[in-house]
């Protein structure tokens, strides 16, 4: 079963890499992926929202967020999973970054950016958490199109940065209605 699935894994990255890479589209993509090198777009945004106190606590969750998805992703599944990248698995995949040294299971860059997405999309406008959610699948989906990661890399690495994010939301309602932190 594992194996049928790695071999459709494979072949929609090949099928991506010969059908939808474009020296128009490339740039662009490898400019969104680095974005979440590091979850360094996603620290940065949360940073900044701590600064007003209106998006002080939406900042905090979404801090919160990044850590659960660094201790899931990152620290545990990768290391329990040891799943190779693409381009190990197969030579004709060519990625278009420099090869993480990491385990491939799942996507820190996608776990990280869903985590953070679903935190703000919870403590900002809709608006604003929309667009944050756009961003976190725009980031997800350049790991395929640059070759470092699976399909099921990916949707691995969105549903643990869901229950991140959402993990992160139910301490911080748990704060509230129980006076730890004040309500903006």
């Amino acid at each position: 079963m594992f194996q049928f699935i790695s071999d459709i894994d494979i072949q929609v990255l090949l099928f991506i890499q010969q059908h939808v890479r474009t020296p128009f589209l490339t740039p662009a993509v490898t400019l969104v992926t680095s974005l979440g090198n590091a979850g360094m777009i996603w620290i940065l945004v949360s940073l900044l929202l701590l600064v007003p106190r209106k998006t002080r606590k939406a900042g905090c969750m979404s801090l919160l967020a990044l850590v659960f998805s660094l201790l899931a992703n990152n620290l545990l599944l990768k290391n329990l999973v040891h799943r190779m990248r693409p381009y190990d698995y197969t030579a004709a995949l060519l990625p278009l970054v420099p090869k993480p040294v990491d385990f491939s299971f799942p996507s820190g860059h996608t776990g990280s950016s869903f985590a953070s997405a679903f935190a703000l999309y919870h403590g900002l406008p809709r608006r604003a958490g929309v667009l944050f959610f756009i961003l976190a699948a725009l980031i997800g989906l350049s790991r395929l199109y640059v070759g470092v990661h699976y399909p099921t890399d990916v949707l691995a690495g969105t549903v643990t940065g869901i229950l991140s994010g959402w993990a992160s939301v139910q301490v911080f309602r748990r704060m509230g209605r129980d006076g730890y932190i004040p309500s903006y």
